[in-house]
This record gives structure tokens, sequence and C-alpha cells, in this order.
């Protein structure tokens, strides 16, 4: 026997024809049942908005951070080395031995 659908495997036995058979407080409770699963849907949509939001100024944040960081190396690499303590002195010794 083929289902309702002609799908030759599934039988239609054990399907609800009769929309008469639920009676109202079985309605009820899959209401019941929907809302709350609605429910517990936004309140998971509300979670990931709040998730998705903080991740977004996480992220903007460390583009920040590495644009100062990029703009730090490059502002050193355009100086001259900082000068050494020994080589002003050795500088100074030479100069009074010439003397």
């Amino acid at each position: 026997m083929s289902g309702p659908n002609g799908d030759p495997d599934i039988s239609a036995e054990g399907i609800i024809e009769d929309e008469d058979e639920f009676n109202e407080e079985e309605y009820a409770a899959i209401d019941s049942m929907l809302d709350q699963i609605n429910s517990c849907l936004d309140d998971i949509e509300e979670r990931n908005d709040a998730l998705n939001g903080k991740l977004q100024e996480l992220l903007e944040s460390n583009r920040a951070a590495r644009r100062d960081f990029r703009q730090q190396i490059t502002d050193h690499a355009d100086l001259p080395p900082p000068a050494n303590d020994d080589d002003e002195d050795e500088q100074s010794r030479d100069a009074q031995k010439k003397d």
C-alpha cells in the first residue's frame, strides 16, 4: 500500500484523517508547547544577537589595536637608532685622551 504522498514504503495507517479526533485540551497543550518553544527560540535569538554585538566590538577593538601597533612599528622604523650611552662615554674619553 502506498503512503499519502504516493510513497510506496509508507503506510497510511495511523495517520489522523479526521481533525475532530483532537479535543480542545490537546490543542491547548500543543499550543502551549509551541508557545514555550517560541519563547525559548526568542531567548536564544536575543542571546545570539548580544553575543554577536560583543564579538563585533571585540573585532573592531582588535583591528584598532593592530592598526596602532603597525603605526608604532612604522614610526619607530623611520627614526634613527637611539644613541648608546656607552658610545658617548667612549667619545668623551677619547677626546680627553687627545687633550
